[in-house]
């Protein structure tokens, strides 16, 4: 089995290869490429790739390359970990929108729209290589924003599924705090990337005991300080919000403090540089304990998960992915993304049944599709209206005075990524 990694040369990788080499029986890679232009970082990375399977005792081959034509060539699953311009375009994300009274984040907001116009061109240029090397190859997508990238996938046509790691995080606290194993929680997860909520957590399957209202009662105070999130406002709910619904549920507060503090792009960049600096130690062959603070927890286990499912190895049978909506949300369009519940196989991805959504939920959950809608319009064809229609239609953007000081702000910051500016 051959599976490649473009955007091999992430900081990131390492949590994979780790995955890759403790769950090999799960997932019997017998060639892995990385694949990054950057070469000397993706020798670093690679380097310490190839120490951690050899520690691990996984007999799998390492390859890393710049040439994306020849990594992706006869390979089974693709994933794809990109960040176009760098943790210096991350920086912009989270730092002009809070000139106009705006989150500045990576994957919502202003800053989310701007990752997604840098992002989908190059990603669907990836996958047409990819489709002229090997059709057959699935495309499994980690890139930010997850739901608009895997959708311009799924509209062009290729084997994909978008993935992110929120909902394994929840999966792995709440078994922690339950004493129960991991595989026994199946998360009622419903929303959009990044924006879901977990209305259930069952014991042992799709129809097990919901034990969400124990959950709350005895370990109320711990979930709310993870969200950073009041504990009488989950009391109130009666669910447990991803955290990035805070940008939404507490948008004044999180701009004051985002004003105030270094920005988490400035954190993550002086951490990359230790890190790489760290791998570079040819007696290093484990991950770092820094690693973990980088984010991403628990990514490489969804990504084995979701890529032995595909390729038809033993995989669970349920994942929550980004897949069509296909009718499982019926205020949706057919064809928008949405995170859930999903059987997983060989065929790809199929949402399990939701229940009903309140309309709390569900006209958040609506009002950020059509943003997306308009976000993914803007991607594909570019233009400073298309743009400008897409910030007014957020949540969290939404006036037009906003809306035009953001749309300028978005283009200066990101001309060199976007042809048609």
């Amino acid at each position: 089995m051959k599976l490649t990694v473009v955007g091999g040369g992430s900081t990131y990788t390492p949590e994979l290869i780790d995955g890759f080499a403790r769950l090999r029986d799960t997932l019997p890679i017998t060639e892995l490429v990385l694949v990054d232009p950057a070469a000397e970082r993706l020798e670093l990375v690679g380097g310490l790739a190839r120490r951690i399977f050899a520690k691990q005792g996984h007999a799998g081959k390492i390859v890393t390359t710049t040439d994306l034509d020849a990594g992706v060539e006869g390979a089974d699953a693709v994933l794809l970990q990109l960040r176009i311009g760098g943790q210096a375009a991350r920086l912009q994300d989270e730092t002009w929108p809070l000139e106009c009274g705006c989150v500045g984040q990576e994957t919502t907001g202003a800053g989310g729209l701007a990752k997604a116009l840098r992002t989908v061109p190059v990603v669907l240029d990836i996958a047409e290589r990819v489709r002229r090397t090997n059709p057959d190859a699935w495309i499994i997508d980690f890139t930010n924003p997850v739901g608009i990238v895997t959708r311009a996938l799924l509209q062009a046509g290729h084997k994909a599924v978008g993935l992110c790691n929120v909902a394994i995080g929840f999966q792995r606290k709440f078994a922690k705090l339950l004493d129960v194993a991991p595989s026994e929680i199946h998360l009622d997860h419903v929303g959009l990337n990044h924006l879901t909520w977990e209305r259930a957590v069952r014991i042992g399957g799709p129809e097990g005991e919901n034990v969400l209202p124990r959950l709350l009662a005895e370990h109320g105070d711990a979930v709310a300080g993870d969200l950073r999130l009041p504990r009488p406002v989950l009391d109130r709910l009666g669910v447990v919000p991803s955290y990035y619904l805070r940008y939404f549920y507490a948008h004044d507060e999180v701009v004051r403090e985002l004003g105030s503090k270094p920005s988490r792009a400035a954190e993550v960049a002086a951490m990359e540089k230790e890190l790489l600096e760290m791998y570079g130690d040819p007696a290093l062959d484990e991950k770092p304990a820094l690693l973990a603070k980088r984010g991403g927890a628990f990514y490489s286990e969804a990504a084995v998960d979701l890529a032995a499912s595909l390729l038809g190895g033993g995989g669970s049978p349920y994942q929550v992915v980004n897949t069509y909506n296909n009718g499982t949300l019926p205020f949706l369009p057919d064809d928008a993304v949405i995170e859930t519940q999903a059987a997983v196989g060989a065929h790809g991805a199929t949402p399990l049944p939701v229940a009903p959504v309140d309309p709390l939920y569900a006209g958040l959950i609506a009002n950020v599709t059509a943003y997306e809608d308009l976000a993914l319009e803007a991607a594909l064809r570019g233009g400073r209206d298309r743009v400008f229609k897409a910030l007014l239609a957020h949540p969290l953007v939404g006036q037009y005075a906003y809306a035009d000081g953001l749309t300028d702000r978005l283009i200066a910051h990101n001309r060199e990524h976007l042809a048609w500016a």
